[in-house]
This record gives structure tokens, C-alpha cells and sequence, in this order.
């Protein structure tokens, strides 16, 4: 027996975004998260603000999670995983696991919607030189995004206010050597915003942002890059850094000034690590449950390329966000909106054809 319900896999933005579209156009929706809480990496990581404007982050997110937690036609399921699927199109049964050891139980669902999103590439790999675990005052965007949201912007070693703080580009993105060889297309402009947030912070500090190329998409070139360098002063150095080694009380950044073609040496207080996004856990687990196709990074492949950006190589199963690939915010709702449609549509055309 069929059923009109979609399961929403991942509560981050993507997740309430398409369970929220879902009961809005009028379907039933199960939203299935890991965690104990919704809003995925922007409230786990504390994000500061939203990029390019600066909004503060979690008002946002709490929008959202107010508007699927009281719609009555959306029940969630917090700290559940899904262990095993059953059952086909329209009437799939998913086997859900508590994360904290609690008894599995059975859910029936017409549609699935995978919103599993990304994780953040770990910069203590083998093969990068940054000396993250090494240095306390090498740090992530993440790390200094909870920063940001306290307010409070220093130096790990000794908690005093940085006065030369830099950003190093491309950290686990666009290296062929560890098989990312895609850009993870928010990282420049995370950059730039947090820039402009410690320079607001801390106004006599000097920050810089060491990158290959600077990727700004659609409008943030004038929302945001220019005027983190024309209002907020950062400076932009295209440049290759392959080192970072102590030098004092502060860190030697090395590298090319490749505008230049010279080497460079630089100290600095903090260093901030821009680093790409990956499959998250879940997304791999998740795909390989539900056996849908993934592409050569694990990522979830929609197979019907950039006129159906949702669909997966099983019918009735819809991807959204960064568990398909590298995604902003604005791309990350944007599927959801569009994932939810299909998935409605979905289970609307299985009960007209009943009906006939």
C-alpha cells in the first residue's frame, strides 16, 4: 500500500527547508536527524553570520526550525539514523536507529528527500603542511566562525587579540594530490566576510588573504569583495603558501608571491585555514543504504545533469544541498524548494493514476 508521506533525511537547512516547502504545498512529512537538535553545521559549528550580508546566523536558522516544529503536518525524529530500507517507490519502509543506542523502529514513506549536507575537510591530513595539530593559533573558518559568534577573536597560545591575522584559500579544495580536484565554492567569500567581521572586531588589526584565484559567484563580487578591501581594508595576496613553522612568539607563513614570482615570508598571530567540503559521514552512509549513485568523491550524483539537479538514479528518492555536491545557502534552499515539489508531485501522480 502506497503512501503519502515523504522522509526528509537531515534536519541542516536544506532539511527544513524541504520538509517545511513539503507541508506548505500540503504533503505529510517525517524529518529523520541524527542529532539531538535541528539546524544542522550553522548551529553545531556556531556559525556568526550568514555570507555575503553578515546577518546573524543562528536568528536565522531558528526561523527556520520554528516554522517546521510547529506546522502540523511535519513530525521529526531527532538523534535517529537510518539503518535499512525496504519496499520500493511509494511505499518504502525505513529502519531508523536511535544514535544513542535506543530500540530501531519502522516508518513508512512514499518519497524520500536525502538533506545530509557536507563536512568540512580536515586540514591535519598527512599531506597538508599547516601544522593544525600542531600550532594552537592555526585554526578553521569553523573555529573562527564560534569566534565571531562570541564576539571574541584571539590567539588560542595566549588569548590576547591578534594584530596580523591571515587566511590560506583552497585547503582540501582544487588539490589534485588528495583527489579533491573541485572547488568547494564558498570559501572565498567565507573569507572575505570573516575578514571584514575582524576587522569590524578588532579595527587595528592587519588581515590578509593568501588564495590562488578568488571565486566569487553571481552578485557577491560587489557585495562583498570589494568592500573588504575598499571600506574594510584587507589585503588579497595571490600566492602559493607551502609552509607555516614558528618563528617567536608568532608563526612564519612561507610560500611564492606569485603575482610577484618571488618567495615570501610573512608573521603572523592567527591563521585562519580555509578549508573545502566533503561528503559528510551521513551522506556516504545514507547513499549506500538507500543505493543511490554516488559520484567519484562520494558525493550523491544527480544523473540527469543541470535541468534536474534533485533527481537520483532511484525514482522517488530526491537530493538536496551540499549532499550532492559544494553548495551555498541560497543553492542549498533553492533545491530543497525544488526537491520538495518533485517529491509531492511524486506521490500526487501515484494517487491520480490509483484513482483511475
Amino acid at each position: 500500500m502506497s503512501s503519502d508521506k515523504v522522509a526528509v533525511i537531515g534536519g541542516g537547512p536544506g532539511g527544513l527547508c524541504a520538509a517545511r516547502s513539503v507541508a506548505e504545498i500540503g504533503g505529510e512529512v517525517l524529518l529523520i536527524e541524527q542529532r539531538d537538535f535541528l539546524g544542522g553545521t550553522p548551529v553545531a559549528e556556531n556559525y556568526a553570520g550568514l555570507t555575503p550580508h553578515g546577518e546573524p546566523a543562528q536568528p536565522q536558522i531558528q526561523q527556520m526550525i520554528e516554522a517546521v516544529t510547529a506546522h502540523p503536518k511535519v513530525e521529526v525524529k531527532l538523534g535517529a539514523e537510518l539503518s535499512a530500507l525496504a519496499g520500493g517507490p511509494g511505499a518504502f519502509v525505513l529502519t531508523l536507529r536511535g544514535s544513542k543506542g535506543a530500540e530501531t523502529q519502522t516508518v513508512e514513506c512514499g518519497a524520500i528527500i536525502i538533506a545530509t549536507g557536507f563536512s568540512h575537510f580536515d586540514p591535519g591530513r598527512a599531506t597538508q603542511m599547516y601544522g593544525y595539530f600542531e600550532f594552537p593559533d592555526v585554526i578553521t573558518q569553523a573555529d573562527l566562525e564560534a569566534m565571531l559568534s562570541a564576539h571574541s577573536v584571539i590567539r588560542p597560545s595566549n588569548g590576547q587579540a591578534p594584530e596580523r591575522v591571515c587566511f590560506i584559500q583552497c585547503v582540501g579544495s582544487r588539490d589534485r594530490q588528495i583527489g579533491n580536484e573541485y572547488c568547494s565554492k564558498v570559501c572565498c567569500a567565507v573569507a572575505s566576510k570573516e575578514a571584514i567581521e575582524i576587522r569590524q572586531l578588532l579595527p587595528d588589526s592587519k588581515v590578509f588573504i593568501f588564495y590562488i584565484d578568488m571565486r566569487m559567484y553571481g552578485f557577491w563580487e560587489n557585495e562583498i569583495y570589494w568592500p573588504a578591501q575598499e571600506q574594510h581594508h584587507v589585503q588579497y595576496v595571490k600566492g602559493l603558501i607551502t609552509e607555516i613553522l614558528p618563528r617567536g612568539d608568532r608563526l612564519l607563513v612561507r610560500g611564492e608571491d606569485t603575482t610577484m614570482g618571488r618567495p615570501m615570508e610573512v608573521p603572523m598571530d592567527l591563521v585562519v585555514l580555509s578549508v573545502g567540503m566533503e561528503p559528510s559521514r551521513g551522506t556516504r552512509e545514507v547513499a549506500k543504504l538507500l543505493g543511490v549513485k554516488q559520484d567519484k568523491y562520494g558525493f550523491i550524483e544527480a544523473v540527469c545533469g543541470p535541468l534536474d539537479p534533485v533527481g537520483t538514479d532511484r525514482e522517488a528518492i530526491f537530493v538536496c544541498g551540499a549532499a550532492f555536491g559544494p553548495a551555498d545557502l541560497e543553492d542549498t534552499v533553492s533545491s530543497a524548494a525544488s526537491a520538495a515539489v518533485r517529491a509531492v508531485g511524486y506521490l500526487r501522480s501515484l494517487s491520480a493514476a490509483a484513482a483511475n
